[in-house]
């Protein structure tokens, strides 16, 4: 596989794994933002119907002693709407009545003054104006005529944001005292309590959460996929190396590192086709080392081993870099010359083989025979070229070694 093609291969694995990583991430803290949201959004209705459920007890308290008695201090005004709300004891104090609705409302006021919570009940026909709906109590009261039993939403209220609350209040036997006139009967929906509380330092905190959440899902990402890419690129990298080692020791003969011949003839045949195609031409050089056996002999296998490689390393550097140079036998080496003609051929292999004679190695006098061929009309395969060098290269053999011959 080409190099350009196996690293954009990688490159895009790095990528899908990345991104499917980042995308996985950002969905788990974009889910725990959320939730985070949602949690504190169900604490602040959790909040609301426990103030509403307090008030709706005080109101029923009230209302089941019909009303109750206060000192009339300075301060204390009685209501207008209570018919003989005051009363006078034998020792001279006034009291003023308290109802349900005026006690729920002044605890309402001083709750504000103290920074906790509101609250206000109204209705569509309330007997006192303070207790007239605003816009949001309205479309909670028409929720609750379709049979809605609580409304909440927040709201920015004098600069600040503000969770708000309501359910409705039905009519009980006792409520009929002072809204029976009005027409309503045991268990109509005469209104509701709305519940507002200040939630801007909350929503602040929210922010600043939110913000960190950002910041440690960035950071905890950034950090995450720098690790699996930088292991991944490891673990690539080993692949790659492992395979380019395969793919080199499939290619490659072992003792003097140029091409096999397995690998050298499935090249030649591509220059071969490649040659055919183009018209150009295309030559070889088959070259033994001469009485190599006796090397053996003489010196041991290591010295002919070492004779091999210094060979091929000759070879190697005598020829250009687009020919092609393998091992094709025991001591045998097939030299591919594309757009290479007869006379060129025969000239490089001369030059080789006075070369290798005038270099002893080891203080051997190594001496080696060449057959050469080049590409004919006739040829049908490379094997017709290769047939040909070969019968070069026994033809110099015959002739007394140390020599280039062809047929």
């Amino acid at each position: 596989m080409p190099l350009a093609k196996e690293t954009k291969i990688y490159k895009t694995f790095i990528i899908s794994i990345t991104l499917t990583i980042a995308l996985v991430l950002s969905g788990i803290f974009l889910g725990m933002s959320i939730r985070m949201r949602q949690l504190i959004y169900e604490e602040n209705i959790i909040r609301a119907k426990s103030l509403f459920n307090s008030i709706v007890l005080t109101r029923k308290w009230n209302a089941g002693y019909g009303g109750v008695y206060v000192e009339k201090k300075k301060g204390v005004k009685s209501t207008p709407y209570l018919k003989n709300s005051d009363i006078e004891t034998v020792d001279g104090k006034i009291y003023t009545m308290k109802n349900h609705a005026l006690m729920a409302r002044e605890i309402s006021e001083y709750a504000e003054r103290e920074g906790m919570f509101k609250f206000h009940i109204t209705s569509r026909n309330p007997i006192n104006p303070n207790n007239k709906p605003d816009e949001f109590e309205k479309k909670a009261l028409e929720l609750f005529e379709r049979s809605k039993m609580e409304a909440f939403d927040t709201e920015m209220i004098n600069g600040k944001m503000h969770f708000r609350y309501m359910s409705p209040l039905f009519v009980e036997k006792n409520c009929l005292q002072c809204h029976a006139k009005q027409g309503y009967k045991v268990g109509d929906v005469r209104g509701g309590i709305s519940v507002s509380f200040d939630i801007e330092n909350l929503q602040n905190r929210l922010k600043t959460n939110t913000i960190l959440i950002i910041v440690f899902a960035i950071t905890t990402t950034t950090l995450l996929l720098s690790l699996i890419y930088f292991f991944t690129a490891r673990l690539i990298k080993r692949v790659s190396d492992a395979r380019h080692k395969i793919e080199k020791m499939a290619t490659t003969d072992g003792l003097t590192g140029i091409f096999n011949r397995r690998h050298l003839m499935i090249r030649f045949e591509e220059e071969f086709k490649r040659a055919k195609r183009l018209k150009n031409d295309l030559s070889c050089i088959i070259l033994d080392i001469d009485h190599f056996k006796s090397i053996n002999d003489s010196y041991g296998h290591l010295v002919g081993d070492k004779v091999l490689r210094d060979i091929a390393n000759h070879i190697a550097r005598s020829i250009r870099t687009y020919d092609i140079l393998g091992r094709y036998g025991g001591e045998e080496f097939l030299i591919i010359l594309p757009e290479t003609d007869f006379e060129e051929a025969k000239n490089l292999a001369e030059r080789i083989r006075i070369a290798i004679k005038e270099k002893p190695i080891w203080n051997i006098e190594v001496t080696v025979s060449l057959g050469i061929a080049s590409k004919s009309d006739k040829d049908e395969s490379e094997d017709d070229i290769i047939k040909r060098a070969d019968d070069g290269l026994y033809k110099a053999k015959n002739s007394g070694r140390d020599r280039v011959e062809y047929v």
